[in-house]
């Protein structure tokens, strides 16, 4: 399949990755068809979506008469039988083997078997997903990063069954995304959270020994490391319960200590103070005006 013949795009999960890329997606010209397991998800969904037009409606960087068009050109449910005729699937759904397992298995009675599937997993193999579906050589990774309308950057991660067409596909939709595409190997953690992720577990151990207090930890690298923002402020940012997963997924994969959680994020985790999704994380955000 060509790009050009990339008209329509089915994301499956409507959570804050998903509602970004179908943001994205309408915002660039494609039809979008969004598909979760219910309502309540999709209200959320496209709550995220108004609320990121609205923004761009504020700094006119959109007119209202575009933000209608975006919206229009999203579309929703609940029956993986409405993806019945997209060209192109891209797969935000929870970090979970299992569940993107069963997801795939219902796809693949659905979509034409020319259609890639792409999946939007941050840590899980792409060679292990591909080989849970009938069509390997048409799954691809297209790991994009949290805000997707902000964030410019997609990881494109071929498994070892991809053909360099599927791949080549992922590539130019990307572009088609006005996003960035760095290839790199089916490996854990990719590249950015390879890197990332230790940053950000090295430093809830430096936190949970005592050495700093948190805003001191973040003031620390933002002036010495010139980071736009702190490896506390980041990880409740994207979810304490993303890092602490992630990292566990990553160690599961290496064995390597820099990848295992320290007991703080579990108990964080445990106590649902995953970041600013709860109101608190390393940073207390319910005082917060």
């Amino acid at each position: 399949m060509n790009i050009d013949d990339v008209k329509i795009i089915g994301v499956c999960g409507a959570g804050t990755m998903g509602a970004g890329i179908a943001q994205q997606a309408s915002i660039n010209g494609f039809t979008v068809k969004v598909m979760d397991v219910d309502d309540a998800a999709w209200d959320r969904g496209l709550a995220i979506i108004t609320g990121g037009l609205d923004r761009m409606l504020a700094k006119e960087k959109i007119t209202q008469a575009q933000k209608d068009e975006v919206l229009g050109r999203i579309s929703y449910s609940t029956d993986v039988t409405s993806l019945a005729d997209v060209d192109y699937v891209i797969e935000a759904v929870f970090e979970d083997y299992e569940v993107k397992k069963a997801l795939f298995e219902k796809l693949e009675g659905v979509c034409r078997p020319e259609v890639v599937f792409a999946t939007n997993t941050s840590s899980i193999s792409i060679t292990e997903i591909a080989a849970a579906t009938g069509r390997p050589a048409n799954v691809v990774g297209m790991h994009f990063f949290n805000p997707v309308p902000v964030m410019k950057l997609v990881e494109i991660i071929p498994a070892l069954q991809t053909l360099p067409e599927a791949a080549a596909l992922a590539t130019a939709v990307t572009e088609r995304l006005d996003r960035v595409p760095v290839p790199c190997k089916d490996t854990p953690g990719f590249v950015v959270n390879r890197i990332l992720i230790p940053m950000m577990i090295d430093a809830a151990r430096v936190f949970e020994s005592g050495v700093a207090s948190a805003e001191d930890i973040d003031t620390a690298m933002k002036l010495g490391a010139n980071l736009p923002m702190g490896p506390l402020e980041l990880m409740d940012f994207t979810g304490v319960d993303i890092a602490y997963n992630v990292g566990n997924v990553l160690f599961e994969y290496t064995r390597e200590a820099r990848f295992s959680p320290p007991t703080i994020m579990r108990k964080m985790v445990k106590a649902g103070h995953l970041g600013r999704k709860t109101g608190k994380g390393f940073y207390d955000y319910t005082q917060k005006t």
